[in-house]
């Protein structure tokens, strides 16, 4: 990507990449301690919730998920997508958060005295934002867990997931043992699809919410859900999928195809700045009191810090990385002055 002009650069302090409920958090945190920021996302505002399905109720409280001390009232005991979409909209709006949304980030590099991220902002020309720091909160939700089978890349196969509506009197296959999993497969059952759920082991991992899962279990011994445990995926054709099922192979009526396997964090940017990221665990070299890597400057918040394990750190203990960061961004600026 050829340099925007210098004329066209932005100054900014920090340099947020990610403005998911994480981010958001940390642009609060450095508007609380009166350092300015920016804060660049591929997408809109919490690109990643609007990303859920459309009747989803976090398994948090909303006071866990609010940020920067602003409440969060909500009529239930959980929030839902929507409330979570205008309650983190507010925060933008509240605390006036400088956010360029559809402006994804290609490249952070340090040019000997400051920080140059260069994005491409959605049908406009390349931009450089120069920062004496920047904080890395892109989390999970860009880069699926594929599977690697044939027909994995067909149209009707999809990573995500937002309504059952669309297979209606159809065919669903559903892989995965999580909790996306199961809510897909009932949401699509009360669709009206006659679903199939695939998984590699013999039981559903141990953190389904405990308030879906005799649902799920209910809806399994009367048949309106069938499961292969013990299965895999070994092709997917226009309307079916072959799956082995304990060494032998069977066909699945699939006219939609869900792969509901969760997201790996992409560290790349980080990489490019000779960030380290732990082969084993997935995690990002950094200093948890401060979130701030080897490379000085470069911190991270949010569930990228949890590596390759999704269920370490949520919005309720990520909200409180842009805090640390601040602090210590505070405390070297006193120690320079």
């Amino acid at each position: 990507m050829s340099a925007a002009p210098k004329e066209s650069r932005e100054q900014w302090p920090v340099c947020i990449i990610g403005a998911g409920p994480c981010g958001l958090a940390a642009a609060v945190a450095m508007h609380t301690a009166g350092i300015p920021a920016v804060v660049l996302d591929a997408g809109s505002v919490c690109s990643s919730i609007a990303g859920y399905p459309t009747y989803l109720s976090f398994f948090s409280t909303a006071e866990k998920i609010s940020v920067g001390g602003l409440p969060f009232p909500v009529a239930t005991e959980k929030p839902t997508r929507r409330d979570a979409l205008a309650y983190y909209r507010a925060v933008v709006t509240h605390f006036g958060l400088r956010v360029r949304q559809y402006e994804p980030v290609e490249h952070v590099s340090h040019d000997g005295t400051q920080f140059v991220v260069r994005a491409c902002p959605r049908g406009g020309e390349p931009t450089e934002t120069c920062a004496s720091a920047v904080v890395v909160a892109t989390g999970y939700f860009g880069t699926p867990n594929r599977i690697g089978v044939p027909g994995e890349d067909l149209p009707h196969v999809t990573h995500t997931f937002l309504e059952g509506h669309e297979a209606f009197q159809r065919s669903a296959l559903v892989i995965g043992g999580g909790n996306s999993a199961v809510e897909t497969a009932l949401d699509l059952y009360r669709a009206g699809a006659a679903v199939t759920v695939v998984h590699f082991g013999p039981t559903f991992d141990k953190n389904i919410k405990p308030w879906v899962l005799p649902d799920f279990e209910g809806r399994v011994r009367e048949g309106s859900i069938r499961v292969l445990w013990n299965a895999r995926v070994e092709s997917i054709a226009h309307a079916s999928a072959q799956v082995r099922v304990e060494g032998a192979v069977t066909t699945v009526n699939a006219q939609h195809v869900y792969v509901m396997t969760g997201y790996t964090p992409r560290p790349e940017l980080l990489e490019g700045l000779g960030v380290a990221v732990d082969a084993t665990t997935g995690v990002p070299v950094h200093d948890a009191a401060t979130m701030e890597t080897p490379t000085r400057g470069v911190f991270i918040a949010g569930v990228l810090a949890s590596g390759f394990d999704a269920n370490k750190i949520f919005i309720e203990n990520g909200r409180d990385h842009g805090t640390l960061i601040a602090r210590a961004l505070v405390a070297r600026a006193a120690a320079q002055a």
